[in-house]
């Protein structure tokens, strides 16, 4: 009887440890959003946009190719607006245009596993069981780079105002575990220190 009873508690306690559940399917988890963004503030916050102030700027947005980059656009425009730049919505009504581009926006991610991995056992006519991982150490690591540029030109004459040169921001969130229950985190994004 208590061996049933040890045999009992341990099948159930190895089903309550492989459940996996997720909500949602976005294109983009939350902390990939936020490397993305991080890493373009950083980029942006690097150029000198104060030869802007009170002229009327369009932000030109067919030379800027990345998957994520609305974000990034909108934090040029939010730049240009801190500095004193007066955004329009035409280029006929603008003093300067500003052509912004993409080098890179994206994220690298990497995992480390020491320990047993998972396993799928194929069970004939019934499907495939996959074992759980048990980690002694494993680290999931995630970097997000932003390469962008900015050109400025006076509108009418085309006559050059101000290049930025590579603009280079970067991002990281790391996630460390011991023994499959030590965990801790070390990221640049503050919104997923503790405390926030």
């Amino acid at each position: 009887m208590i061996k049933q009873f040890v045999l009992l508690s341990l099948v159930a306690a190895l089903l309550t440890g492989c459940a996996h559940t997720r909500q949602s399917e976005p294109k983009r988890t939350a902390v990939e959003q936020l490397l993305l963004s991080r890493a373009a503030d950083v980029a942006l916050a690097r150029a000198d946009f104060g030869l802007l102030k009170d002229k009327r700027v369009y932000v030109e947005e067919k030379y800027f190719d990345a998957t994520d980059g609305k974000y990034a656009l909108g934090a040029v425009r939010d730049f240009i607006s801190l500095s004193g730049g007066l955004l329009v919505d035409a280029a006929a009504d603008s003093d300067v245009i500003i052509e912004a581009r993409s080098g890179g926006l994206s994220i690298d991610s990497g995992d480390s596993l020491v320990g047993i991995p998972e396993v799928p056992f194929p069970i004939p006519a019934a499907g495939t069981l996959v074992t759980p991982e048990a980690p002694l150490y494993k680290v999931n690591r995630q970097y997000s780079i932003a390469k962008l540029a900015l050109l400025a030109y006076e509108t009418k004459s085309r006559k050059h105002l101000y290049s930025t040169g590579t603009l280079i921001g970067k991002s990281h969130h790391h996630n460390y575990r011991i023994l499959g229950f030590f965990n801790w985190v070390d990221t640049e994004l503050p919104e997923k220190q503790r405390g926030n």
